[in-house]
């Protein structure tokens, strides 16, 4: 028992919750480095894609990377939405783009979460 305090003493509690951000974020910079090609080609298909729909169906193009991102990212609020056979076929490849972007992106946080909790480890 910690005699200052009157708290059991945990270990890890050398590191301060801001050391402990800062190394998350170093980690997570350190991983989307290395993933980063891999994330510009999901976004750029996704944007390719979103930019073709928009020309089948008569958008805008700022409409077209919008439709993209909400599509792809699977909110989907139905403000726009594809009518034509293959606008809709491509409307699911984004979608399928955009979970694999997420998945990519989480996978890199909880990859940095999990690091950064091994680092608090190494210091007990």
């Amino acid at each position: 028992m910690d005699t200052n305090s009157g708290r059991t003493a945990r270990a890890g509690d050398d590191m301060t919750p801001a050391e402990l951000r800062r190394f998350f974020f170093t980690e997570l910079r350190s991983r989307l480095l290395v993933v980063w090609p891999i994330l510009s080609v999901l976004l750029g298909i996704m944007m390719a894609l979103g930019i073709a729909v928009g020309l089948l169906e008569h958008w805008k193009l700022m409409d077209a990377i919008y439709f993209a991102f909400i599509s792809g990212l699977t909110i989907g609020y139905g403000d726009l939405v594809p009518k034509q056979p293959l606008s809709r076929i491509l409307a699911v490849a984004i979608g399928l783009t955009g979970v694999l972007l997420v998945g990519l992106i989480v996978a890199v946080g909880v990859s940095a979460l999990d690091r950064a909790s091994e680092h608090r480890g190494e210091r007990r």
